[in-house]
């Protein structure tokens, strides 16, 4: 399933741990494009590169692949196919042995650490960052340069039942956080569902449930160099999470892999996730379950920005690359609005280029065309080389909170001095 898929490219191996720098209080974005690499000659490209995918990915791109080969005489590519639940080591292993490929695909989560161990090659001026989505461009940049592109995309949107929610009297979903909480408790006070939404109660992968209510508060996880989770806005979020569970709308014990058959039978009839779910909700639903059910922003408190999660998959080129041009040609290639726009029809998996959406193979689709205007807002964790061991402390005491009653603050004081000891890496 691909939401298998993609936890484990979030979460799969333990970052490099490094000494880190003090806390800084001042924000993490900024307006400036990110540096880039030499660039390269997209003309007469020719001989063989290395390329490593994974998963069902892996499987699906030596097909696409002959596309490149055929409109680039003398252009060999040779696919590997890992699975996703080695890559990590297979990616760490090769670059100490020197032996990485020419072109891989990357994990957004990875591109800290494996920058930081200075494994990739800036990406070229020729690639334009403007044309992806913002959110997913920055899981490529890493102390201001690029190292990679966005391949692919996904966030999260809220899956409520239309059917279930007119019942509990609601034609749409608020948009504010205590609305949304009322319909919550609404559909399973007045239209018999057992729970009002499926939450994950902390655990691995909890903070992608989390950190969006946290931007949406305005939040920002990261400075340029140092770790703030303990700020009021996180605090708010973790309040706001937390109160689903003490108020008996969410269960803090859900039974494991149970989302799609609870949601289908009414008994949870709203749970956050990302667009793969739809084919397998309406799999299971099966004939005329689409129309039971539709996708809504995440909410936002008062004078907030909805925003989610932003997931998916970078390209990037090693530097011990002996075909640096033809590496970069096939990654500009994969990123091209007709070749995304392909990509999606044999995979499903969503472009990363803003414009390949205006395909009628997209827009056409109005529960998809939802999770594209979410793409617009939605971010990404900072790309510290630590942040996967950093979270992991977050993921622990957000259980605590949500099985517990722990304090939020409490928690995030906790999150933040683990996240102080261990460090950004940089």
């Amino acid at each position: 399933m691909r939401s298998t898929r993609m936890m484990l490219a979030l979460t799969a191996g333990t970052a490099l741990v490094l000494t880190g720098c003090g806390r800084d209080d001042g924000g993490s974005g900024t307006d400036a494009a990110p540096e880039t690499g030499e660039e390269i000659s997209t003309e007469d490209v020719a001989g063989e590169i290395d390329v490593w995918a994974m998963g069902a990915e892996g499987e699906k791109l030596p097909d696409l692949a002959e596309q490149f080969e055929d409109a680039h005489d003398g252009v060999t590519v040779n696919v590997t196919a890992i699975p996703w639940d080695s890559a990590h080591d297979k990616f760490t292993t090769s670059i100490t042995a020197g032996t990485t490929p020419d072109v891989a695909m990357v994990g957004t989560t990875w591109m800290g650490e494996f920058a930081g161990l200075d494994a990739l090659d800036p990406a070229p001026g020729s690639i334009d960052s403007s044309a992806f989505f913002e959110g997913a461009q920055e899981t490529a940049v890493v102390d201001g340069t690029a190292y990679g592109v966005p391949w692919y995309v996904e966030t999260r949107l809220v899956y409520y039942r239309t059917d279930i929610a007119e019942e509990a009297g609601y034609t749409e979903v608020p948009t504010d956080w205590e609305g949304f909480r009322q319909m919550a408790a609404d559909m399973q006070e007045k239209g018999g569902a057992e729970w009002g939404i499926s939450l994950q109660p902390g655990g691995v992968g909890s903070w992608q449930t989390v950190l969006p209510l946290a931007w949406t508060n305005g939040a920002e996880i990261a400075g340029e160099d140092a770790y703030q989770f303990d700020t009021p806005e996180v605090a708010e979020a973790v309040e706001y999470y937390q109160s689903f569970f003490t108020d008996g709308i969410a269960n803090p014990s859900p039974p494991e892999g149970q989302t799609e058959a609870d949601f289908t039978s009414g008994d949870v009839p709203m749970f956050i996730s990302g667009p793969w779910m739809r084919g397998i909700v309406e799999d299971m639903g099966g004939e005329g379950f689409a129309e039971q059910y539709d996708v809504a922003p995440i909410p936002v408190p008062e004078g907030g920005t909805s925003s989610s999660f932003v997931g998916g998959s970078n390209l990037a080129v090693f530097q011990q690359t002996d075909n640096r041009d033809t590496a970069w040609a096939f990654v500009e290639w994969l990123t091209e609005p007709e070749t995304q726009v392909t990509w999606f029809e044999e995979t499903a998996n969503l472009p990363s280029v803003q414009s390949a959406w205006e395909d009628d193979a997209l827009a056409s689709d109005e529960k998809l065309t939802a999770f594209g205007t979410q793409l617009e807002t939605a971010q990404a964790p900072p790309s510290f080389p630590t942040w996967e061991e950093v979270v992991t402390s977050f993921d622990t005491e957000m259980e605590k909170v949500a099985k517990a009653e722990a304090d939020p603050q409490e928690a995030l004081d906790a999150v933040q001095a683990q996240a102080e000891s261990i460090g950004t890496g940089q």
